[in-house]
């Protein structure tokens, strides 16, 4: 029970990881329409100006601070200058967008000299350490993922359910036509949600940074927010939160009793039984709606 245990925990660790990357990635589908393939270079892109802004001289905290600030006006930038001259037109042209933006971000990172194509590691305050309650054994480095983003969840439901800003992206996410009538700016809410999800990018890159090795294919990861937006429902913010941390419990047990190459295939295991029995997700509202 001891190793299960050690096993569930480690899994919401990584879970929450998921988690993160997916609710980036729903909050901008939510406002937006627009599906975001790029989340995951997001997030890598946090964990690299993380590291560099620590070589550089800067406490951890600072460096946490600076890299989410960072990406939150890059991500602003990006919806301004290149995906908002796209609005409108059909989808698969948006899609294929985000995909070179991923592919660019990948390609100029490794042409970075300090950088470039190998791996690097963050340093933080709390290297080696680990918690114990009784026979059960937690890392520092995973608490803090998941106190982390217990935190963030927390801030979330304050900011959408009591500032104007977070009235504003709930209503756009409902009806944006409605939204615009009763004056809500949707180019600068456009520009908010996708300031809002590349910061939310860099806090899950800087979380997993200490857990590996931050590296160009980081950015992989983002493929397994999909399967987690996907079990939770990808139209809801708790359900990627749920999904992805169901996921990682997945994944985390089949690595250990499963055959090796086991845990590369049960995200889509899951996603497949899920889509079978439910597919409109887990929190997903099925409730049909009127055209």
């Amino acid at each position: 029970m001891i190793e299960f245990v050690q096993l569930v925990l480690g899994g919401v660790a990584v879970g929450c990881v998921y988690a993160l990357v997916a609710l980036g990635i729903v909050l901008v589908y939510k406002a937006t329409e627009t599906v975001n393939f790029a989340q995951g270079e997001l997030m890598m892109l946090g964990a690299f100006l993380a590291v560099a802004l620590t070589s550089a001289g800067l406490p951890y905290w600072a460096a946490f601070a600076a890299a989410v600030v960072l990406m939150a006006l890059a991500g602003a930038a990006l919806e301004r200058v290149v995906l908002r001259p796209v609005l409108g037109r059909p989808q698969f042209a948006i899609v294929m967008l985000t995909l070179g933006i991923g592919l660019m971000a990948r390609g100029l990172v490794a042409a970075v000299p300090e950088w470039g194509a190998q791996t690097h590691s963050l340093e933080t305050p709390f290297a080696g350490a680990s918690l114990h309650a009784g026979e059960l054994t937690l890392s520092a480095d995973h608490a803090m993922v998941i106190a982390t983003t217990a935190v963030l969840c927390g801030a979330l439901t304050l900011f959408f359910h009591g500032t104007r800003l977070g009235l504003a992206m709930r209503a756009a996410s409902q009806n944006q036509l409605g939204a615009c009538y009763m004056g809500v700016s949707l180019a600068r809410l456009h520009s908010a949600v996708w300031a809002l999800s590349a910061a939310i990018a860099a806090i899950a890159g800087v979380l997993l940074a200490p857990i590996t090795f931050v590296h160009t294919n980081m950015g992989l990861i983002g493929l397994k927010a999909f399967p987690a937006a996907v079990i939770g429902g990808f139209g809801s913010l708790p359900g990627a939160l749920a999904g992805g941390i169901v996921l990682g419990v997945v994944e985390s047990a089949a690595g250990f009793y499963l055959p090796e190459g086991a845990k590369d295939v049960a995200a889509w295991v899951v996603v497949l039984l899920v889509l079978m029995l439910r597919p409109a997700g887990m929190f997903a509202d099925a409730a049909p709606r009127r055209v």
